[in-house]
């Protein structure tokens, strides 16, 4: 293996060995994650290598497209790595989370220029991509012939150099391909950063790997939900709780003020705004708004 990393025998159990970006856009998330999970590294400039001071885990920083191989022949137990790159690689290696950070689409553009009615736009066209198994891919599924150029960096000059007449590449706000004369008209793939892993973990790393996940999943949740404080008129009691499902029940506490309660929940963020409405609706007063940090469930 390159970069100084070598295998380490699969007997060692007590430790579990990570590999996530070196640098890029799933990098800084992915400390952050493992900070939020209560894991400390040391990030060092230029290391490849880091030990967590208080959980048997150890970082290596590789480039992201190795991540998937590295997994593979267990140089490293597990992965943080995005789902596109886990499918253009296509290495035997299993899928165990999605991590909800790092969220693109890898999407076929063409010049702003073009009338693009379907995918039979792209018959006999060029495709400039870094993706040409996922590309190869969809083209194959939708019965289309065209001719793939692979490059790595700058995808989006192609079709402004003559290169091709469409690219495939990922998309996050689009402003990238806008700034190129470019616009999206197929999505190939909706991807994020996730955890990926060794099919032949030992019993001892799968109980390291089950705990981080408990921790991963925990703060998952907790970014996902909001803890909500309101007081409430006991007339409209009943009518505010039902309202208000959260893990359980609501905790309800009787105010100093006689006729009213305190009334304690969470709300999930996707439906956050529209339940604060109905509570205002139904005479919730005095709506506070909490993060969580950690749910355990």
């Amino acid at each position: 293996m390159n970069q100084g990393i070598q295998s380490t025998p699969s007997g060692d159990e007590g430790k579990l060995k990570l590999a996530i970006q070196k640098s890029g856009r799933l990098h800084d998330d992915s400390l952050k994650l493992l900070k939020e999970c209560g894991i400390d590294i040391s990030n060092g400039v230029n290391k490849l290598k880091s030990e967590a001071s208080n959980f048997p885990l150890e970082v290596f920083f590789l480039r992201d497209d190795d991540i998937p191989q590295y997994v593979e022949d267990a140089v490293a137990d597990i992965g943080f790595v995005g789902e596109n790159v886990v499918y253009e690689k296509n290495k035997k290696i299993d899928v165990v989370e999605k991590l909800g950070f790092g969220k693109c689409r890898l999407s076929i553009a063409v010049t702003r220029g073009d009338v693009y009615d379907d995918v039979n736009f792209l018959e006999g066209k060029r495709i400039a991509t870094s993706y040409p198994v996922l590309v190869q891919n969809f083209l194959n599924e939708k019965g289309i012939n065209a001719e793939i150029h692979e490059i790595s960096g700058s995808v989006e000059i192609a079709p402004g150099i003559g290169l091709a007449e469409a690219i495939c590449d990922l998309v996050s706000s689009g402003s990238t391909l806008f700034m190129n004369g470019l616009k999206e008209v197929e999505t190939i793939l909706q991807s994020q950063a996730v955890l990926i892993r060794n099919r032949q973990l030992a019993p001892g790393q799968q109980a390291i790997l089950d705990k981080l996940l408990f921790r991963i999943q925990s703060v998952k949740k907790a970014k996902n939900n909001k803890y909500v404080l309101l007081n409430a008129p006991n007339d409209n009691l009943q009518q505010i709780i039902s309202l208000l499902p959260g893990m359980k029940s609501p905790t309800v506490l009787p105010l100093a003020e006689e006729g009213w309660s305190s009334v304690h929940s969470v709300i999930s963020e996707s439906t956050f705004w529209d339940i604060i409405e109905k509570l205002k609706a139904a005479g919730a007063q005095g709506i506070l708004v909490v993060p969580i940090e950690k749910m355990i469930i």
